[in-house]
C-alpha cells in the first residue's frame, strides 16, 4: 500500500460536478493499493499518516500530527501511485490492485481514521474525480 500525504488548509474532490468529499485543515491523503495488501497493510498506513508530525506547533516547527491538531483527512483511492514508466513511454498498472479489491481497504483505511474520532472524507473511487486543495508547502510525503 502507497499512500501519498499531502497537508492542506483545504481539499474537496468532485465526481461528475458534485462534490463527495471536502475537509478544511488536514491531510489529503491518495492511498495506492495492490495486489497482496492487506487490512493489516491498511492498519499500518492509517497509523503512519495518523501520527506523521507534519503540522507546526507554537514555535513553527513541524512537531504536531494529525491527530494532535484535530484536523481532517480526505481519502482518495488513486491506482496510479503503482504506475510503471520504467519502459515504453506508456505508464503499466499491472501493480495497481483490481476496484474490486482495493475499495474495501480503502474504505477501511478511512473507517480507521474515523474511529480515532478524526473527522474524515471518503474520495472517489472508479469514476473520474476532480480534486482541488489548497496546499501548505513544504508538506508532501510518500
Amino acid at each position: 500500500m502507497r499512500a501519498l500525504v499531502q497537508r492542506v488548509t483545504r481539499a474537496a474532490v468532485r465526481v461528475d460536478g458534485e462534490t463527495v468529499g471536502e475537509i478544511g485543515l488536514g491531510l489529503c491523503v491518495l492511498v495506492g493499493v495492490t495486489h497482496d495488501d492487506t487490512p493489516s497493510d491498511a492498519e499500518s498506513s492509517r497509523r503512519r499518516c495518523t501520527v506523521l508530525r507534519v503540522f507546526a506547533d507554537a514555535d513553527g516547527a513541524m512537531n504536531r500530527s494529525l491527530a494532535e491538531t484535530g484536523g481532517a483527512a480526505l481519502v482518495i483511492s488513486q491506482f496510479t501511485l503503482y504506475g510503471d514508466t520504467r519502459k515504453g513511454r506508456r505508464p503499466s498498472w499491472v501493480a495497481a490492485a483490481r476496484p474490486e479489491q482495493a475499495e474495501p481497504l480503502v474504505d477501511g483505511f478511512t473507517a480507521a481514521l474515523r474511529g480515532l474520532e478524526l473527522p474524515s472524507k471518503p474520495g472517489f473511487s472508479g469514476r473520474i474525480w476532480r480534486s482541488s486543495s489548497s496546499t501548505t508547502a513544504p508538506s508532501l510525503c510518500f
